[in-house]
């Protein structure tokens, strides 16, 4: 279940928030591998550390990196915070693994927030954007930022894909543009802890005073080519717990002219199942205007939902002004314009409703 190997550390390649990125030497090999500070302590070069490099090993693309587990020989201290009471927090993450960090809950009883969200049951008709994919997130936040440049976007994050917040360079470098994330679930390392999505939803509205929030899993999605077996499901529970908290869901689909694989090919078969067969809310479904009718193929089965078309002009001059890379599955903007136009569009929508 674990592949596990004992390396030095070469050298520090770069690092970004909650995030370092290392040469080991593995017998003999150089491998990249990647330490988390907050749960492993800051490696140096010429420590030993323990990695898992099941995921390198596999050539995963997303996980392509040796995890540093432990440096066995140079543990870090305990937390200032840590005690034996819940003061500082007792939500737990990752839970029951050996890296399960214990965390302060945007709700829980030593929450600076706690009383807020003691009272917190709706988001007053907040606008929540859903994707399927981690990738969608700057071209939804581009488009809003084109068209309501002083709007306050909260992202919630999921726990479909990676748990640490920390592993996406995304989010680094949109930090100045987010008025925070919030990390749901098991996900962690956001700006606040959310046990739910419900909560997470309702920490964006209340307490980082969302104009609007974003709802994807973190990067690396997990997908078998069944039509249920892949993590994007949850965006269709994500529609039914914004409407139920009474938010306007808006979908953002999942589009693409650039990938070789059918079941992806126009709307993928992850947002038909999603919204089609997971949210029973209904919500704005949006699809850009100007959407060739070769890439709209499934659009129809939506029946539960209201299909929005939003013009896509000056769309593309945001999304090329995005402080971060645009890249899904490996493919930049040039290569699959489609999929970025999509998500734009329902970025554009969600800032119309502010």
């Amino acid at each position: 279940m674990v592949r596990w190997r004992s390396g030095t550390v070469l050298s520090l390649r770069r690092a970004w928030h909650g995030a370092v990125e290392l040469d080991v030497d593995v017998d003999g090999a150089t491998v990249r591998a990647l330490a988390y500070p907050e749960l492993v302590g800051k490696p140096v070069t010429g420590d030993r550390v323990l990695l898992n490099v099941g995921a390198l090993v596999m050539g995963l693309g997303t996980g392509g990196y040796a995890m540093v587990v432990a440096i066995p020989d140079r543990l870090p201290a305990d937390p200032v915070s840590a005690g034996t009471t819940r003061d500082a927090g007792h939500l737990v993450k990752a839970r029951y693994t050996p890296l399960q960090p214990i965390l302060l809950g945007v709700d829980e009883e030593a929450s600076p927030h706690r009383g807020l969200m003691e009272s917190a049951d709706s988001l007053d008709g907040l606008p929540v954007v859903t994707a399927d994919l981690h990738s969608a997130l700057p071209a939804i936040l581009a488009a809003i930022h084109a068209d309501r440049p002083a709007a306050r976007v909260a992202y919630v994050m999921l726990d479909g894909g990676a748990l640490p917040a920390w592993f996406s360079r995304t989010l680094d470098g949109l930090a100045s543009s987010l008025a925070g994330t919030i990390t749901t679930g098991q996900s962690f390392g956001g700006t606040l802890e959310a046990s739910t999505v419900h909560t997470g939803l309702l920490a964006a509205r209340h307490v980082l005073r969302a104009d609007v929030a974003i709802v994807t899993q973190g990067p690396g999605n997990l997908g078998t080519g069944t039509p249920w077996g892949f993590s994007g499901v949850a965006v269709g529970e994500a529609i039914n717990a914004a409407a139920t908290l009474g938010g306007h869901p808006i979908g953002s689909l999942r589009i693409s002219s650039g990938d070789g694989r059918a079941r992806h090919q126009g709307i993928s078969h992850h947002s038909l199942t999603a919204y089609g067969r997971v949210a029973l809310a209904p919500a704005d479904i949006v699809t850009p205007a100007d959407l060739p009718a070769s890439l709209s193929t499934g659009l129809s089965s939506l029946t539960r939902h209201h299909i929005v078309p939003v013009p896509t002009d000056g769309l593309e001059q945001a999304l090329l002004a995005s402080p971060v890379p645009l890249s899904t599955m490996g493919r930049p903007y040039p290569e699959d314009p489609w999929y970025f136009l999509a998500a734009a569009a329902a970025g554009r929508h969600a800032a119309s409703l502010i």
